[in-house]
């Protein structure tokens, strides 16, 4: 016939269908992470030169949290402490971190951003945003607020 839409191959794993919505999840996830990699790398060269990208996600954490101790911020991001405190150390040697004695412990010690920290990282999320302003410019405002709602929803899972 002329015009008319042949039914589609049968699938091999035909009723799985919640397996193919998994399958699909892991994939786009797995290219969103990727270029989340790749970015925060970027955003870690424009904050500062010498920046480790893995570092970024210091500066992250303490603009939203405020004052942490390493030990606080090392089970927040499910590594080492030493791994931490390297990092820091490097924070530290380029003016965007610093310490102060914990009041509650004087034997701890609370990390906190520099005032120049601060600016640069800000300087940073807020061109960040404005790509996903403009990557994002034809989506409904609903759209984007489901996104950021789901997104939301799956790293309060990860973190149980």
């Amino acid at each position: 016939m002329h015009g008319s839409h042949s039914a589609p191959e049968p699938d091999a794993t035909a009723g799985a269908g919640v397996d193919h919505a998994f399958l699909a999840l892991e994939r786009e996830l797995a290219v969103f992470l990727r270029r989340a990699r790749a970015s925060s790398g970027e955003m870690a060269r424009e904050v500062h030169p010498e920046l480790e990208p893995a570092a970024y996600g210091l500066l992250v954490r303490l603009e939203s949290a405020g004052r942490q101790r390493a030990t606080e911020l090392a089970a927040y991001f499910g590594v080492g402490k030493a791994t931490v405190s390297r990092q820091l150390r490097a924070l530290e040697g380029l003016g965007l971190v610093a310490r102060e004695p914990d009041p509650a412990d004087g034997r701890a010690w609370l990390v906190h951003l520099t005032d120049e920290g601060l600016a640069r990282f800000r300087s940073v999320r807020d061109a960040r945003r404005g790509r996903y302003v403009r990557k994002l410019a034809d989506w409904d405002r609903a759209e984007v607020a489901e996104l950021a709602r789901l997104l939301h929803h799956l790293n309060a899972r990860a973190e149980d």
